[in-house]
C-alpha cells in the first residue's frame, strides 16, 4: 500500500467514525470503507469516492463532486459513487453528514434485499425448515430476523412437535450468517438450556 492510500484510509477512518466502527477492505483494486460491515464509500488510486444517493445529484454538482467512471473492456462505466474534493475535507461537518447519508441509503438497500431473500438461501436452511417456516408465516429473511431464533422456534413446534434443539441451533445460526457447528460453545450452552426450559414443557 503507498503513501498516498494510507494517508486516505487514515483520514477517512477518523473523518467518518461517528458513523460507527470503521473499517477498509481490498476491493475493486482499491478498498471499500464500511461502517458497521455496512459499505458506504471506495478508496480507488488515494482518492475518496461517497455512495450515492437517489435524487440527491443535484447536490454533488453543487458540491463539484464528480462520479466515478471507470473503463471496463475499453468502454466506460459510470458507479453511483461521488468524488470527495479537498474542499469537501475542509468542510468535515458537511462531509460526515454526506457520509452519513450515504450509510442510511446502503442500510436501505440492504434492508430491502434481505427482505426479497431467500430463506433457503441462508445457512443451515433446507427445503424442510423453509416449508416449515413458510406454514409459520415466516416467508422471508426479515420476518425471521423480527422474529429472531428462539420465538420462530416455538412457532416451527406449534407446527410439529418433534423438532429438535438442532433446529434452534440451525436458526440461531442462520441468522448470524454461519453454519449451526461453529456457533461458539456458550451460545449452544445458552441455547440448550432456553430449549430445556421453553421447548419441552
Amino acid at each position: 500500500m503507498d503513501a498516498n492510500y494510507k494517508l486516505r484510509i487514515q483520514q477517512t477512518r477518523t473523518l467518518f467514525s461517528p458513523l460507527g466502527e470503521i473499517k477498509t477492505r481490498s476491493q475493486f483494486g482499491g478498498y471499500s470503507v464500511v461502517a458497521d460491515g455496512v459499505m458506504f464509500a471506495l478508496i480507488l488510486e488515494g482518492e475518496c469516492w461517497l455512495r450515492g444517493i437517489r435524487g440527491n445529484e443535484y447536490r454533488y454538482r453543487e458540491l463539484g463532486m464528480r462520479k466515478l467512471i471507470y473503463t471496463k473492456r475499453g468502454i466506460p462505466v459510470s458507479l453511483n459513487y461521488y468524488h470527495v474534493s479537498e474542499t469537501l475535507w475542509d468542510a468535515p461537518a458537511a462531509l460526515i453528514t454526506l457520509g452519513r447519508q450515504a450509510l442510511e441509503e446502503a442500510c436501505r438497500e440492504r434492508q430491502v434485499r434481505a427482505s426479497h431473500q431467500s430463506l433457503k438461501d441462508l445457512p443451515n436452511i433446507g427445503q424442510g425448515i423453509e416449508r416449515l417456516l413458510w406454514k409459520a408465516g415466516i416467508q422471508n429473511v426479515d420476518a425471521l430476523r423480527n422474529h429472531g431464533a428462539k420465538d420462530s422456534y416455538l412457532k416451527l413446534r406449534n407446527i410439529k412437535q418433534d423438532l429438535s434443539v438442532k433446529v434452534l441451533f440451525a436458526l440461531e445460526g442462520a441468522l448470524a450468517g454461519r453454519h449451526l457447528a461453529t456457533l461458539p460453545q456458550c451460545l449452544r450452552n445458552e441455547l440448550m438450556e432456553w430449549h430445556r426450559r421453553h421447548a419441552c414443557r
